[in-house]
């Protein structure tokens, strides 16, 4: 088993920790939240906290889980050693710019978590692959190796869907509410049945969203009149463009 250590402890520190509990490691969690840590340590007695310089000499894989601006001077000063991995988990900060940072090591990575690895199931870009990260994931999350960094801040791009998407589909579950009076068997409703149609796409890589929508295409059907309206409203062009506007600070 690993020793692992967290460099911040935000949202999706919390997630990987938790995805990690119970499996025997030795976890490594940084005090920058402390209400985080502290929370952390209650939930599994695997995790203890300690001072970024410990993390760095101790830990055999880091996650760095920091702002960028943040890094560009939390990191300089870590004691960083080659024989450890060290996976950043960070918009905006390219890989050169992490070998320079985290010197001497030279196992590096970057790698996009989503929330849901907190108990597994979830879709992991990564660039370039990396062993520590398939060891310590793989298992129980879809690793997705990236061909290069531009594929990988593609990946980074597309993740930002998750927050409209989200949005209409508690619009969706708002307006079954207004119907019905009960909220939560509304959004209980909605996502059990994004959830049915997801599950089975992720386990049979035959099944597309293009099949999915086929399959939910009947002429005059009430799926095939909601989808036209929102395309006729450039809902889709809307989610192209908002796409877009992410290209420039990603260096797409």
């Amino acid at each position: 088993m690993a020793r692992i250590g967290f460099i911040g402890t935000g949202t999706i520190a919390s997630a990987m920790v938790a995805g990690l509990a119970g499996q025997g490691h030795q976890i490594l969690i940084s005090p920058r939240n402390r209400e985080v840590a502290e929370r952390l340590c209650q939930a599994h007695a695997e995790v203890e906290i300690a001072e970024n310089a410990a993390i760095a000499a101790r830990a055999d894989v880091v996650f760095i889980c920091l702002l960028a601006d943040v890094a560009l001077d939390v990191l300089p000063d870590l004691p960083f050693h080659p024989a450890q991995a060290v996976i950043s988990v960070m918009t905006d900060l390219p890989l050169a710019d992490l070998r320079r940072l985290c010197a001497p090591a030279t196992d590096l990575a970057i790698a996009i978590p989503l929330p849901s690895i907190a108990t597994g199931g979830s879709a992991l870009p990564v660039y370039p692959d990396n062993v520590q990260l398939a060891r310590l994931f793989g298992d129980r999350n879809r690793l997705i190796p990236c061909r290069d960094e531009h594929a990988l801040n593609a990946h980074f791009a597309a993740s930002a869907l998750a927050s409209p998407i989200l949005d209409q589909m508690r619009q969706g579950a708002a307006w079954l509410a207004d119907q019905t009076g009960d909220s939560k068997m509304a959004e209980a409703f909605v996502a059990t049945m994004f959830s049915g149609f997801l599950s089975n796409m992720a386990a049979d890589d035959e099944v597309s969203f293009d099949r999915l929508l086929q399959d939910l295409s009947t002429e005059g059907g009430l799926n095939a009149s909601l989808r036209d309206h929102m395309r006729d409203k450039k809902a889709l062009q809307a989610l192209r463009e908002g796409l877009d506007l992410l290209k420039p600070r990603l260096d797409l």
